[in-house]
């Protein structure tokens, strides 16, 4: 019986792999990667690789084992028909006969277009038939903390969520409680919704990035169409620019404010501070 774990190089999922590396044996862990060269480091370390691609689904055949528990991270080519890439790793489980396959979703309270390829998989693993863990991940501090070049340049937070306020934590926060559901018992036909312990508005972010740099940034709150014109000029696909702006139309609604304690009850510890998150980013 091996854990698998999709996606294993990238950013989820390397915190997956690294936070089960301390719980079970290497040997035990299969990191599902498409480029093995950048795998290298995992398969030093004793774990096993398999090389497949959502796009391609034969190579998802035979990659899983009766008694297997899989987790299954959400693709991010949102130009590819995400939903049908999970289908081909759902079929594939089911065909196995795996004990478990966990998905990262999204919240259940989050109505913007990026949650609409997660409730569509979600009904595609639940009509499977398979035992099955819906992560509903929240947002990340990383989302924000990894890109703070232009805001300290601008001196300014621009987003459109008003005064909503958001319940992130790290990565290493939802990977710490994907691994205890892949490593424990009892995680059949659940669903968690996980977010930071503490939420948190945009001028709160401003004010703990002014304290820790010793410069004033301030938040500057725009609509939802002004936002989109930024991240298009900013060379995002129009497409992904609407769905992050859509989503910020949720935080401001509260649709990104999480308060179920399950994730720091999963991962058996309280969720990193947004400060700690934006001093680790200050030293990168």
């Amino acid at each position: 019986m091996s854990i698998v774990v999709t996606g294993a190089t990238g950013h989820l999922g390397r915190h997956v792999v690294e936070q089960l590396l301390e719980k079970v044996p290497a040997d035990r862990i299969t990191a599902v990667v498409r480029d093995k060269e950048k795998a290298a480091g995992l398969a030093a370390r004793g774990v096993r690789l398999a090389v497949a691609d959502y796009n391609a689904p034969e190579t998802f055949d035979g990659l899983f084992s009766a008694g297997d528990r899989v987790l299954l991270i959400s693709g991010n080519e949102f130009d590819k028909g995400r939903v049908r890439q999970h289908e081909v790793v759902i079929d594939a489980a089911r065909a196995a006969g795996v004990a478990l396959l966990a998905y990262t979703s999204a919240p259940g309270s989050l109505r913007a277009a990026l949650a609409d390829d997660h409730r569509a998989t979600e009904e595609v693993l639940l009509a499977s038939g398979l035992p099955y863990s819906l992560l509903r991940n929240g947002w990340y501090h990383e989302n924000y903390t990894e890109n703070l070049a232009p805001v300290l340049e601008h001196g300014a937070v621009v987003q459109a969520a008003g005064d909503g306020r958001i319940s992130s934590a790290s990565r290493a926060d939802y990977a710490a409680a994907a691994a205890a559901v892949l490593t424990g018992e009892g995680h059949e036909n659940t669903t968690y919704e996980l977010g930071g312990d503490v939420a948190w508005g945009f001028a709160e972010y401003a004010a703990e990035l002014s304290r820790q740099t010793g410069r004033e940034i301030v938040y500057n709150p725009v609509s939802v169409e002004a936002l989109t014109g930024i991240l298009t000029g900013a060379g995002l696909p129009a497409p992904l620019a609407a769905i992050l702006a859509g989503v910020d139309a949720s935080i401001e609604k509260g649709e990104l404010a999480v308060s179920s304690g399950d994730l720091s009850r999963l991962a058996g510890r309280p969720t990193t501070p947004l400060a700690d998150a934006v001093a680790a980013a200050l030293k990168d």
